[in-house]
């Protein structure tokens, strides 16, 4: 799924491609999709090039080859390309509206191999503990958890990026559980969505009328937001750290 920047941007370099052969420029992407800086089209190109729906061309300016569009637009196109999905490996960027798989998340489920003892569910990609990035919004792959660390609902896992959150033990590369839900109560951990660009991890407060989301490391400053720019996508509930 993709951020409704991010469709925007991908329909428009594909029907520029269908009515010219050349890919439009930065500016031409910015003045379409009504953005204030070249930088916004860079974090969208980015991310689309994560996501593997486009590539674009070395030593070539202007270079941008369309690899896939949606399943829901074009399913011919992508059965003809090959897609593995990858990892965001840093760098601001953009979330959907919904942090969601390409099938609907569902209640986890006894594994078949770990029936008795584990449960399993989805790993959506990365989460920023710092300054936000990506979270790619398909299942890159599955974990197996103690059952004990679910409780009811839908649940996801997210790959934890940057070291905002150390304070609440919560290190870089460290995997968080989340419970899918759509409010929070002031200091618990959760999944904000913001300006339905950016995702990030952080505590969640209230300043009044508006929104904090407050870092556990000092050298992070607390981000404070009117209550119709943020969207709680989910709550801390567990965390599963490698050695």
């Amino acid at each position: 799924m993709l951020t409704r920047k991010q469709h925007e941007l991908l329909m428009f370099i594909h029907e520029r491609l269908k009515e010219s052969g050349i890919p439009p420029s930065f500016d031409e992407m910015k003045e379409a999709l009504d953005l204030a800086s070249k930088s916004g089209i860079h974090r969208l190109i980015t991310a689309l090039e994560e996501r593997g729906f486009i590539r674009r061309l070395p030593n070539r300016a202007r270079a941008l080859e369309v690899l896939r569009l949606p399943d829901s637009i074009a399913p011919g196109l992508n059965a003809a390309k090959k897609f593995s999905p990858s990892v965001i490996q840093g760098g601001q960027g953009a979330l959907g509206r919904q942090i969601k798989p390409a099938a609907p998340l569902r209640t986890p489920t006894p594994s078949n191999d770990e029936a008795a003892s584990a449960v399993s569910i989805p790993v959506m990609g990365r989460i920023a503990a710092g300054v936000p990035i990506d979270a790619i919004q398909h299942q890159t792959h599955s974990i197996t958890v103690p059952p004990d660390m679910i409780s009811g609902g839908e649940h996801y896992a997210l790959e934890v990026k940057g070291d905002s959150m150390i304070e609440a033990g919560i290190f870089d590369g460290d995997t968080v559980i989340i419970r899918n839900a759509n409010t929070a109560s002031p200091g618990e951990i959760v999944v904000a969505l913001v300006d339905d660009e950016e995702a990030t991890l952080k505590r969640f407060r209230r300043k009044g009328a508006s929104i904090a989301l407050e870092a556990a490391n000092p050298a992070y400053e607390t981000r404070i937001f009117g209550p119709d720019r943020v969207k709680v996508q989910g709550k801390l509930v567990g965390l599963i750290r490698r050695y």
